[in-house]
C-alpha cells in the first residue's frame, strides 16, 4: 500500500505546471516591479518580507525585476544601524539584498516621530517624506504591492 501512495504522489507531481508569465514577459527592458512594506519591528515579519523579496528575485532573476522595500512605523527598525535583533541574520540578509539593487526606503515622518537622524540608518537607505505615500505612488506607477 505504501508503494502505491509513493507512485501516486510521484505521478501527481508531473501534473503540477509552472507559472506562465503574463504579457509582456519580464525582461531587462520590461522588469516586473514590486514594492513591499515593513511596518512592524517583529523579527518574524521582517524576515518574512526579506524572504519574500529574495524569492521573487530568484524566480524572475534579479535582472528582470525591481524591488523596493518601504520601512515605516515600527518597521523603521529594520534599516537602523543599531537595531538589536535577536536574529543576527536579519541585517546581513538585508544588506545582501541591497547588493542586488533592492531599494530600502525609510519614512521621513516616522523618523521625525521617533527622532531618528539619517546617519542612524544603514548606508544606502533612501529617505522619503512619507512611506505610505511612497507605496501609493509606486502602485499608481505600475508597481505591484506585495504584503506577505
Amino acid at each position: 500500500m505504501k508503494k502505491i501512495w509513493i507512485i501516486l504522489l510521484f505521478s501527481i507531481s508531473f501534473l503540477i505546471s509552472d507559472t506562465e508569465f503574463a504579457d509582456p514577459k519580464p525582461s531587462l527592458e520590461n522588469p516586473r516591479q514590486f514594492v513591499f512594506p515593513i511596518t512592524s519591528d517583529d523579527e518574524y515579519e521582517i524576515s518574512h518580507v526579506l524572504s519574500s523579496a529574495s524569492n521573487v528575485m530568484k524566480f524572475y532573476g534579479p535582472e528582470k525585476c525591481e524591488v523596493a522595500i518601504v520601512c515605516y512605523s515600527k518597521g523603521i527598525k529594520a534599516v537602523m544601524k543599531d537595531a538589536n535583533f535577536f536574529d543576527k541574520t536579519l541585517q546581513p540578509r538585508l544588506k545582501s539584498l541591497m547588493t542586488y539593487d533592492v531599494e530600502f526606503i525609510a519614512c521621513g515622518n516616522t523618523m521625525k516621530t521617533y527622532n531618528i537622524d539619517k546617519k542612524e540608518l544603514l548606508d544606502g537607505v533612501d529617505v522619503v517624506t512619507a512611506g505610505i505615500v511612497e507605496l501609493i505612488e509606486r502602485q499608481v506607477g505600475g508597481w505591484i504591492y506585495i504584503r506577505p
